[in-house]
């Protein structure tokens, strides 16, 4: 078969995808720095000379790289990772919300409760106790709930952490960064769920059945059991999870 280059037939790219490798261009020179905001659709394919429906096929593109992120009823937003193309993903331990969450977090309100032992919690930390911590952590930015996580552990887990269940500031720095460095492991699994099943607070705008990313968290310092278990909710529009893989 003779395959030289003057004997293959040249075929036109279709036009939404000139469009996107034109806006890529824009967004990695920095024309569309990170977490900039495009010109709304109309506006942009009126500056581009294509139809919205040409504009929308390239910015579904974008999406799928990672490189614009849509939110609903304010429009496509740069994201702020794409220039950092050697940024860890959950493939490194820590705490995963905050890898995947792509806006900003102010701050972190908790609330811990002990609770008697259930099915869930025998099945997910794996070993003999008398009674669970339970932990509410709600993720603000500014005056609103953004994500919510629920973590679980042994009663006896607060005393071989040396934890004050009274300290809800210690134990809240536990949870986010501490545990990562005394851990030696992690499992992660990732689903879509939604905001049915959070708790309450006051401040909460997560509408009831909003689509998430649910990101099962267990950390391990002995790989006798889990010391903790975690479950974070964290909402599409506002997420993007990254593993790079290497051999």
């Amino acid at each position: 078969m003779n395959l030289k280059p003057e004997n293959l037939t040249k075929t036109k790219s279709p036009l939404f995808i000139t469009i996107y490798h034109k806006l890529y261009k824009l967004i990695m020179d920095g024309t569309f720095p990170p977490d900039s905001r495009l010109p709304t659709e109309p506006e942009l394919a009126k500056i581009l000379g294509v139809s919205r429906m040409t504009l929308r096929h390239a910015l579904s593109l974008l999406q799928e790289d990672g490189l614009v992120k849509n939110i609903h009823g304010k429009g496509n937003f740069i994201t702020k990772f794409h220039h950092n193309q050697k940024a860890f993903g959950l493939e490194k331990m820590g705490n995963p919300l905050y890898k995947c969450y792509l806006e900003k977090v102010d701050d972190v309100e908790i609330e811990v409760r002990i609770e008697l032992v259930s099915d869930y919690a025998k099945q997910v930390l794996n070993r003999s106790m008398t009674a669970i911590v339970s932990v509410d952590r709600w993720y603000m930015n500014g005056d609103e709930v953004v994500a919510y996580a629920f973590s679980m552990m042994a009663i006896e887990a607060i005393s071989e952490l040396d934890l004050d269940l009274q300290d809800k500031q210690q134990i809240l720095e536990m949870l986010e960064q501490k545990i990562y460095d005394l851990a030696n492991s992690s499992t992660i699994e990732i689903k879509r769920s939604n905001f049915i099943k959070i708790p309450s607070h006051k401040k909460s705008k997560i509408s009831s059945g909003k689509e998430c990313n649910l990101i099962l968290e267990s950390v391990y310092i002995s790989d006798k059991y889990p010391v903790v278990h975690n479950k974070f909710y964290i909402p599409t529009e506002l997420s993007q999870i990254t593993i790079n893989a290497s051999k």
